[in-house]
């Protein structure tokens, strides 16, 4: 007997991988792999702007994947769980054995002005 997928559960992970899915956010979870760091550093590390970088920051921390504490002053960033940059790393592993295929697909064309 075949078992249908739970679609609330492929909702959710499909919402999960929509915090992965734009390369501004995805930029900002990379620039977090090697722990806390300001808005200010992620702007130096991705070439975003501030307005930017603290609208994504905003968007994955209301999903969960960033969280932020209060540090006298500065506010500092972090990946909120180690799974996240588990799954960052599973990624750059998977892409050393299909980029060639994902670049070349056309049916998930990304635009090139997104980053800014």
């Amino acid at each position: 007997m075949l078992l249908l997928a739970n679609p609330k559960s492929i909702e959710i992970q499909a919402k999960l991988f929509r915090g992965f899915s734009d390369p501004s956010r995805l930029s900002i979870l990379d620039a977090l792999r090697d722990g806390a760091v300001t808005v200010n550093e992620i702007v130096e590390a991705t070439g975003l702007s501030q307005p930017n970088v603290s609208n994504h920051l905003g968007c994955l921390r209301d999903c969960g994947l960033v969280v932020s504490e209060q540090q006298g002053r500065y506010v500092y960033y972090e990946l909120s769980d180690k799974r996240v940059g588990q799954l960052l790393m599973l990624a750059d592993q998977l892409l050393a054995d299909v980029a060639k295929g994902v670049y070349e697909c056309t049916r998930y064309n990304v635009k090139e002005s997104q980053n800014s």
